[in-house]
């Protein structure tokens, strides 16, 4: 029996809530059914996160279904389980799952109780590959999921499943458990994740998943990566949800099984449609050296290019510059690559005013300092370069039309220091 693991896809995700990736999504999602048939899957495992919020576009639903069917064509006798994540609606991401389990497609949302509120082990339990294996599908848990006075919900609720499983399992069964939250020593290394809290706890234990489980298919971590042994694995986003992720390699995950046992784990790398850039590669650059890097990157060749790749602009200012979005946009007019995320690095020593004793001279109160001494200071925070001239001589102005000497300099320093 061979499963794909596959999680996190965050159908509707936008770039800083601008750029869509509707274009890598649908290249991802081409590119595993094409998978699922070159590797003769018998059953896909989608942990969690399908989409990217509780109320996804209707593009990104259309997506999701256009999955299914095209996956369903593709490998008619193919077993589809997907459970929701900590992103996606329950009820939303389940609804249609009546209809979609006679077609083979199994959609957790909420954890399944029954009228009397215990576990539906029915829904919760589901044979695979004609029976040679039994997934434990359980989704990510909500607050309504789990008892308000049980001390620790999550090893009480997984408990309760596996032992169900251990009970209807049949001999030589592999049994895989699922899962969509953070387990004790994974690697949250991006900026696009975030750790959840299921009943008060923030990570599982990975006693929750003893040794005879053959596999555990987790979901909500955006790297791919093995947890304690390597049959407890999150199979990570398929693709960069952030562009601190340009380096990582993005993959789905194969499991080969011998009756109950896993065999073989194979990471199946995902093309990457879309390249991330970053000018400079690391940390930060003078404004003039951004430029003229920016001037070198290759120009647009037609109008409609999806897979225009994504810059982030990291400027590392010695002096206030008003114009520096417009400078950098000006660099890339007519450019491939398109402006994500501009960020200035400031040069100055970042020191607090109560940092300096020099500057107190005494003064307890705030009111006592002299106004050009923290100017000064505030300024030396953020840039290395020291005020012009230009702007000392406004700096004038404005203390002297503050303390209401007109626009006459000299009396202000009088006021300012009496």
């Amino acid at each position: 029996m061979r499963i794909l693991h596959t999680s996190d896809w965050h159908l509707g995700h936008t770039l800083r809530g601008e750029v869509t990736r509707e274009h890598e999504h649908k290249a991802f999602l081409i590119w595993l059914v094409e998978a699922c048939v070159r590797e003769a899957a018998d059953a896909l495992l989608i942990t969690g996160d399908v989409f990217d919020s509780a109320t996804p576009p209707a593009s990104a639903e259309r997506m999701w279904f256009e999955l299914l069917a095209a996956a369903r064509r593709a490998r008619p006798a193919m077993d589809i389980i997907a459970i929701a994540g900590n992103h996606d609606s329950p009820a939303r991401l389940g609804a249609a799952s009546p209809v979609l389990r006679q077609l083979g497609v199994h959609v957790i949302g909420g954890l399944p109780r029954t009228e009397q509120g215990t576990l539906d082990l029915e829904r919760i339990l589901i044979p695979i590959a004609g029976g040679r294996g039994l997934v434990a599908a359980v989704p990510f848990l909500r607050p309504v999921d789990v008892a308000a006075d049980v001390e620790d919900p999550l090893t009480a609720i997984y408990g309760e499943v596996v032992a169900a499983a251990r009970a209807r399992r049949a001999e030589d069964q592999a049994l895989i458990v699922t899962g969509h939250l953070y387990v004790a020593g994974a690697d949250t290394a991006y900026l696009s994740e975030r750790r959840v809290s299921i009943g008060g706890v923030e990570s599982a234990s990975l006693r929750m998943f003893p040794d005879d489980i053959s596999y555990v298919a987790l979901g909500h971590i955006h790297r791919g990566q093995r947890v304690g042994r390597d049959t407890i694995r999150y199979a990570g986003a398929p693709i960069a949800l952030a562009l601190d992720e340009a380096s990582y390699k993005h993959q789905i995950v194969a499991i080969d099984f011998a009756g109950g046992a896993v065999i073989e784990i194979r990471q199946l790398p995902i093309p990457q449609t879309t390249e991330i850039l970053r000018v400079p590669k690391r940390g930060a650059a003078p404004l003039g050296e951004v430029l003229a890097v920016l001037d070198a990157l290759p120009r647009l060749a037609g109008v409609d290019d999806p897979a225009r790749p994504y810059l982030e602009v990291v400027v590392a200012l010695d002096k206030p510059e008003p114009k520096l979005r417009a400078l950098i946009e000006t660099a890339l007019d007519g450019k491939r690559a398109r402006l994500v995320y501009l960020h200035v690095e400031h040069t100055g020593d970042g020191a607090a005013l109560a940092d300096r004793a020099d500057l107190l001279k005494g003064a307890t109160r705030l009111a006592e300092l002299d106004p050009r001494d923290v100017f000064s200071r505030l300024w030396s925070r953020k840039h290395a370069e020291a005020p012009s001239a230009e702007v000392r001589a406004g700096f004038e102005r404005l203390i002297a039309e503050v303390s209401g000497d007109g626009a006459d300099p000299a009396a202000a320093s009088k006021r300012t220091s009496s």
